[in-house]
């Protein structure tokens, strides 16, 4: 990604984060308002610390927890993903994620025994009473909000630092983009990779953004080892075992960064069937397969020639 005016960084929610603002005067404030937002999101969504609001509704053995508005939001924002994407997104994932060996911080994760694949909970058993905050989830059905939670802070994160400002600003978290106000000259230069947390450039694409919001999944970036098995934490809901590789990254542009990363997560469980859905939606991807032949739809842009 190519800085426009201003930008800072740090790592909060596991990952990078990245918030450039077109008016250098308005940095701090936008990334102030950008912590308020993770660190909001990481107290009602994290599946890492026991105090969140995610633990909870996981712990209560199959009471209902009144919940903050925060935490309703991103249940909807979860359980419209499942229903846009048939299950292939799936919120009750957690017990799948922690038997295969996913069960800490990223950076945490070390080498197991042998592995074994636990089917999702199923998203439909998830009971969200909006008009009173609360949710139920039965017992041993275990939530993880990773497949749109870190979307869904970004698209909130871009949107409340850029209110107020005059000028426009960009918020990445590992990769997954949301833009709010007026873009600079020409769009957001944003580079498109496997790993954007490389310190190098690597193979991929410098596209401009002009607005909305853009995610890319990729299988080749959060891996482990459990057994002689090596797994990536993009996991098939009806199996519980992570999704074939047929491509190892997926970027997709929305008119949010959540609607982007749904359909980018939803292509790598898809496999082949990932180009010809993403056309039919019209959104404009980029999936790269596992032996590095890249595939453009809906009008990505091809690469300028050399």
């Amino acid at each position: 990604m190519t800085a426009v005016a201003a930008s800072a960084r740090w790592r909060a929610l596991g990952t990078s984060v990245v918030v450039i603002a077109t008016q250098p005067r308005e940095l701090t404030d936008a990334a102030a308002r950008v912590h308020d937002v993770l660190d909001q999101v990481d107290e009602a969504c994290s599946r890492f610390r026991d105090d969140s609001e995610l633990c909870r509704v996981n712990a209560a053995g199959g009471s209902r927890v009144t919940v903050s508005r925060l935490f309703v939001r991103a249940t909807r924002c979860a359980l419209r993903a499942a229903r846009l994407t048939d299950g292939d997104l799936d919120p009750t994932i957690g017990s799948s994620l922690r038997a295969a060996g996913y069960d800490r911080d990223f950076a945490a994760v070390r080498a197991g025994g042998p592995v074994r694949f636990v089917r999702a909970g199923g998203w439909k058993r998830i009971e969200l009473d909006d008009a009173h905050s609360t949710v139920r989830v039965p017992a041993g059905v275990e939530l993880d909000y990773g497949a749109t939670a870190k979307a869904l802070a970004a698209d909130v994160a871009a949107a409340s630092a850029a209110e107020g400002l005059a000028g426009g600003v960009l918020v990445s978290l590992g990769g997954d983009i949301a833009t709010a106000g007026e873009p600079p000259d020409g769009g957001w230069a944003v580079r498109v990779t496997d790993d954007h947390s490389s310190q190098t450039p690597g193979e991929g694409q410098t596209i401009a953004l002009r607005s909305g919001g853009l995610a890319t999944s990729s299988t080749t970036v959060r891996r482990w080892r459990r057994g002689s098995s090596e797994l990536n934490h993009i996991l098939d809901p009806q199996t519980g075992a992570p999704a074939e590789v047929c491509w190892r990254t997926v970027s997709v542009a929305a008119a949010c960064c959540v609607d982007a990363n749904i359909a980018s997560t939803a292509a790598i469980v898809r496999g082949e069937r990932a180009a010809d859905w993403l056309e039919s939606l019209r959104l404009p991807a980029r999936l790269v397969a596992a032996d590095g032949e890249v595939t453009l739809v809906a009008g990505w842009p091809a690469p300028e020639a050399d």
